[in-house]
């Protein structure tokens, strides 16, 4: 029987919305100078010693953090091709779907769509605005628990997102009520996610359930990576809200988390299995909680506490396994508004056999997944350069 401890792991954490620089086009954006590492840092006086010695400083473009002599991973930046700077267009190209044109986006949803939602409800909508998720909750939050209409609300990212209390709608019925809204948002008014918000509490204090949120996301629009390690044989584990993502497409493993901390508990747990393929999280609150509510003292902490996290989840790696820190877009908490930011992705490598070099600015990220493909010893002919040559030296 082949020793468990020669099976390969490569471990894929997502540092939600944990930018490092606008990219070239983020004018077009109004994104043009935004850079959430650099700007939460230098705001807060926040230092980083975890990341440091990985050698998040070393990458082009971060100035919040000196960089090292000798740092532990190897480190670069992500550019993104698509057009976008949402969860959704930045974790598929992770996967090898580049997207030559945006999610529609919406200040409010069409008559059309409204009154065809309404009929599956049975009961007027409340809202249809876009709008920060906590503060539509407290402002509508009374009219919901009297009438039991469901809270209707968007954001400047393609999505459109329904909230209701537990008590007043139960999590199945409102699962259904996205699953029937995910049918009508098609076509012209597609969105790429319809998102569950349920939320308990009182007037004054109500309480988002993240552990209870869920995505329906559209497809992608062809097979990814993650369907070609599936389709090797390999274990595709996906946590958190990873798998709503890809539409529940292409895992072998689902896992739930609902915060950073469970998220990072997790996926130790997972690593310490030894599956030999892949597992991918997403921490989420760096966004969600920090970013959108530009909190740069929260997302300071945030940062923090998995700095804290980064021996740990390197102590549990062995042989030839592979840690690899990315982010899919930026959410600048010093930025005006409430939007994501365009910006560069980071990437760290690390791992026992890893070459701790310098790869530079990465033309996609796709490259992240080619290289993941690559390392798995799984085919890929898709979008993404690898880059595992330079890994192996």
């Amino acid at each position: 029987m082949q020793d468990v401890y020669w099976l390969m792991t490569v471990t894929l954490l997502v540092l939600d919305s944990v930018g490092i620089g606008s990219l070239p086009d983020a004018d077009e954006f109004g994104d043009s100078g935004a850079h959430t590492l650099d700007h939460t840092l230098k705001v807060t006086g926040t230092e980083l010693p975890g990341f440091q010695r990985l050698g998040l400083g070393n990458i082009e473009g971060v100035t919040s953090i000196a960089s090292i002599p000798a740092p532990l991973a190897a480190h670069g930046r992500l550019h993104e091709r698509s057009s976008g700077k949402d969860t959704t267009t930045g974790h598929w190209e992770f996967m090898g779907v580049v997207l030559e044109h945006a999610f529609r986006t919406f200040q409010h949803f069409p008559a059309e769509v409204m009154e065809a939602f309404d009929r599956v409800t049975g009961a007027n909508h409340l809202g249809n605005v876009s709008a920060s998720g906590t503060a539509i909750i407290e402002e509508l939050g009374v009219s919901h628990l009297e009438s039991g209409s469901p809270i209707v609300y968007t954001s400047a990212d393609s999505v459109f997102q329904i909230a209701a209390h537990v008590d007043i709608v139960p999590l199945e019925t409102l699962y259904r009520w996205c699953e029937q809204a995910r049918t009508i948002l098609q076509g012209e008014h597609a969105v790429a996610r319809v998102i569950a918000r349920p939320f308990k509490g009182v007037p004054g204090n109500f309480t988002r359930l993240g552990e209870a949120r869920r995505d329906y996301s559209l497809p992608p629009p062809h097979k990814t990576i993650l369907d070609a390690i599936k389709a090797s044989g390999k274990e595709v584990i996906g946590l958190g809200k990873i798998p709503d993502i890809y539409s529940h497409q292409g895992f072998t493993k689902e896992v739930k988390t609902g915060s950073n901390r469970a998220g990072i508990e997790k996926t130790i747990e997972e690593i310490k299995k030894h599956p030999d393929g892949l597992v991918f999280c997403n921490l989420v609150e760096f966004d969600s909680l920090y970013g959108h509510r530009r909190d740069p003292s929260g997302y300071a902490q945030a940062l923090l506490e998995v700095d804290s996290r980064l021996k740990d989840l390197l102590d549990v790696l062995r042989g030839d396994d592979v840690l690899m820190l990315v982010s899919d877009h930026g959410n600048d908490p010093t930025w005006p508004g409430s939007d994501h930011t365009r910006e560069y992705g980071l990437l760290l490598a690390f791992g026992p056999s890893i070459h701790p070099c310098p790869i530079g600015t990465r033309s996609s990220f796709a490259d992240v997944g080619a290289t993941v493909a690559e390392l798995l010893h799984v085919e890929w002919r898709g979008e993404g350069e690898s880059f595992a040559r330079l890994l192996r030296r």
